[in-house]
């Protein structure tokens, strides 16, 4: 079993700490990591607004992403696979690192060369580059990961972890506001689109990603002792895995997309049969249409490993034994009681953040006052947060710093209710948001390295995705009902309920760290 192992350090000695290269190169990377999201997101969608493209196509668009929630699928291909070549010369994690850069860029390349208002085909191809810069950004997002954890002890997980965020902060704000004032500089607007505007805006962006390759070039691979039997395979074995997994995601796709017209029918009768909503049907209707794809997947996976097209072993090895091993270390009892931890600790603060810009317009605040506020003072906030969060974590261990990241993103939901009973105040307002991000700065930064501690060195890639993945899915499920709850109970109670939501998190740190223990030199 892993215990904490916490090393007293003086307040030089932490902030010296800061300084490492292994620091620098995680701000950097973690800039390279946060840049590329926007540009499907937010950025996209207004580019395809202005272009004239219809809602229900630039909400599509954010299909493109479901690589960021889905990672864990492929990231034992990250960790199994050698690259021809590369990995040779560059090492596994810098291997894979450039390649899925090198891929970003040209995704980005590709979507600035494409103007979406040039007709359906001109929007379909756009459509797979940007599904090629989620899928790219994602991988990326996957070796980063292992390459944080393999690079430095535990003692400086929460350090690496604050330089990533402020450094992925940074990006996203390049990415977002940076990208829309230079396609506004350029000459666009939503009343005379210019898709020069944009095809330079988004050069411009694949320049700036170029930062994270040079990155990549300059630092050292990590050191760790890798497991000999990720290179004992041949060369057909590595081919016919990677198949396995290309004909499953292959499945799931053409599950997913040729279905879409029948259940498009049963999206329209469901309401008539059942008592429910509108938005309650269609929810059913594509749990039901994904659970499908997903079974198809698995039934292709199923029969090709039935009929001997792939290495058994392998496939166990890289799926089954990053999972038995988390249950061996810990036991089956811990292991559930970290694996809920995960699914719960964010569960406070993202919930109330689903809905959290609607608050602010239904309190009155202009768009320029909640840009003001929650974007640019917030960022500065959540980074504050996030440098404090990791020198107290350094200072005093994950475990302190856990419960009180987890206390403090509870405490602060209340104060959300004093600004919805205070009404359209901007200095209100400005406390809540400092407050709030500053929170959540400490929160993420700790969560983070208290992740990073959890992995097996052998399995990094594997385990830190599906905790990555695990720590966002029940809090989103849940954020998808934050209307539905604000309308029924009002603001204030709805964000004393968010706070409640906390309590429970406070108590399984607590048992999180009874169970696992804390050994002091």
């Amino acid at each position: 079993m892993r215990r904490e192992v916490i090393v007293k350090r003086s307040w030089g000695d932490t902030c010296r700490a800061w300084l490492q290269p292994q620091a620098i190169a995680m701000l950097f990377l973690g800039f390279s990591a946060g840049l590329p999201i926007l540009l499907i997101f937010s950025t996209l969608s207004v580019w395809l607004r202005e272009a004239g493209i219809a809602r229900s196509a630039v909400t599509f668009f954010s299909w493109a992403a479901l690589g960021y929630s889905f990672k864990f699928l492929w990231a034992p291909l990250v960790d199994l696979l050698p690259l021809p070549v590369l990995t040779r010369v560059f090492g596994r994690r810098r291997a894979w690192l450039l390649v899925a850069q090198l891929l970003i860029v040209v995704a980005i390349v590709g979507m600035a060369l494409i103007d979406p208002a040039g007709g359906q085909q001109n929007l379909t191809v756009m459509a797979l580059a940007a599904v090629m810069l989620g899928f790219s950004s994602a991988t990326q997002d996957i070796v980063i990961d292992a390459y944080r954890i393999e690079s430095a002890e535990e003692s400086l997980q929460a350090l690496l972890a604050a330089m990533y965020i402020a450094g992925y902060r940074v990006g996203m704000l390049v990415a977002g506001a940076g990208s829309l004032f230079l396609a506004g500089y350029l000459g666009t607007t939503s009343e005379a689109y210019n898709y020069g505007a944009w095809e330079l805006t988004y050069l411009a962006m694949a320049a700036v990603m170029c930062c994270g390759v040079a990155t990549t070039l300059l630092i050292e691979e990590p050191k760790v002792n890798r497991r000999v039997s990720h290179y004992r395979y041949s060369v057909s074995d590595y081919g016919r895995f990677l198949s396995l997994f290309l004909l499953s995601a292959l499945a799931f796709a053409l599950t997913f997309f040729f279905s879409g017209f029948m259940f498009a029918a049963m999206d329209r009768l469901l309401p008539l049969f059942l008592k429910a909503g509108e938005g309650t049907g269609a929810f059913l209707v594509e749990a039901v249409r994904f659970g499908l794809a997903v079974g198809m997947a698995a039934i292709v996976a199923a029969l090709l490993l039935s009929l001997g097209l792939v290495n058994k072993e392998m496939v166990r090895q890289t799926y089954l034994e990053p999972i038995k091993d988390f249950f061996v270390r810990y036991g089956t009892k811990t292991a559930l009681l970290l694996l809920v931890l995960i699914g719960c600790y964010r569960l406070s603060d993202i919930v109330l953040g689903v809905v959290s810009n609607v608050f602010y317009l239904d309190m009155g605040f202009s768009k320029n006052v909640i840009a003001g506020v929650t974007k640019t003072f917030g960022l500065g906030m959540t980074l504050a947060g996030g440098f404090l969060g990791g020198m107290l974590t350094v200072r005093f261990g994950v475990n302190k710093i856990l419960f009180l990241g987890a206390f403090l993103s509870a405490a602060t939901n209340l104060l959300f209710m004093l600004l919805a009973s205070t009404g359209q105040d901007v200095t209100m307002l400005t406390v809540v948001i400092g407050a709030d991000n500053l929170s959540a700065g400490i929160a993420t930064t700790a969560f983070i390295a208290f992740l990073s501690s959890l992995t097996n060195i052998s399995f990094t890639a594997v385990q830190y995705a599906i905790f990555s993945s695990m720590m966002t899915l029940c809090p989103k499920l849940i954020g998808g009902y934050s209307g539905t709850m604000v309308s029924a109970i009002g603001y204030e109670r709805f964000f004393l309920v968010t706070a409640t939501m906390g309590i429970p998190v406070l108590f399984l740190v607590v048992a999180a760290r009874k169970a696992v223990g804390v050994e002091r030199p």
